[in-house]
């Protein structure tokens, strides 16, 4: 399977990547995630919220991203599609989360069309996640994942909205440094991510609230107005993504 997800992983797997590695193996397998620490209680402050995100590389916008947040009954709905222009073409990535109001994950839906065209869906049982990959070609692939708690976050190659859903989760009134269990369905890939609060910054005249998030690949920094996403930086891959509107 190694092939074939370096094959979705598209244009920016290399900027955002939270994970490397994964699973592998037959049809059907079953992974239990280490002991981590506590997961915080989680916030699940969510609003109705929709826009735009420019997603620059060295300085040059290399694709956009559109997403939408909405209420349906006493759950929410989360939906990205990302356009990334790469050397073999531009390639779209569409995601829907479905979300509990308490911010645990109810199920999630991919799908990518470019190189290759590949869909797969999740399904949440308590702590456990069943992932039921399709790709063109391909043999279809079934991974299943247990967790610590139903507390899991999903956050996918280059559907950047999902971090405004990390800071959602975030405890603002213990801030701190807090531990969350995450899944990156198109790489198959599991781990953790820290969340600290690294203060306020003025940017314009506009107080933006200021998150660090890192895993042992990864740093990343997310800036809010609010609970308005507006801003994510990855220094390490010099890449930005920025909101438009």
């Amino acid at each position: 399977m190694s092939r074939e997800r370096v094959a979705l992983a598209g244009a920016l797997a290399g900027v955002i990547l939270l994970f490397a590695g994964g699973a592998r193996g037959g049809t059907l397998t079953a992974a239990t995630i280490p002991a981590s620490p506590a997961s915080p209680q989680p916030g699940a402050a969510f609003l109705q919220d929709k826009g735009t995100f420019r997603i620059l590389v060295n300085g040059q916008q290399v694709g956009k991203e559109e997403f939408e947040i909405a209420s349906r009954g006493g759950d929410w709905v989360a939906h990205d599609t990302s356009e990334i222009q790469g050397a073999g073409g531009t390639s779209r990535v569409t995601g829907t989360l479905e979300l509990h109001a308490d911010g645990t994950p109810a199920h999630y839906e991919w799908s990518t069309q470019g190189e290759k065209k590949a869909t797969a869906t999740i399904g949440f049982e308590g702590s456990t996640a069943t992932i039921d990959l399709h790709i063109e070609g391909v043999k279809p692939y079934t991974q299943q994942f247990t967790f610590n708690s139903p507390q899991v976050v999903i956050l996918d190659n280059n559907l950047y909205y999902q971090y405004a859903v990390l800071a959602s989760l975030y405890d603002w009134n213990r801030k701190g440094t807090q531990t969350f269990a995450v899944l990156v369905p198109q790489e198959l890939t599991p781990g953790t991510v820290t969340v600290e609060s690294a203060g306020t910054h003025d940017a314009g005249g506009k107080k933006l609230e200021e998150l660090a998030v890192k895993s042992p690949d990864l740093e990343v920094d997310l800036f809010l107005d609010g609970q308005r996403l507006v801003r994510i930086v990855s220094p390490s891959a010099n890449a930005e993504i920025l909101r438009d509107k």
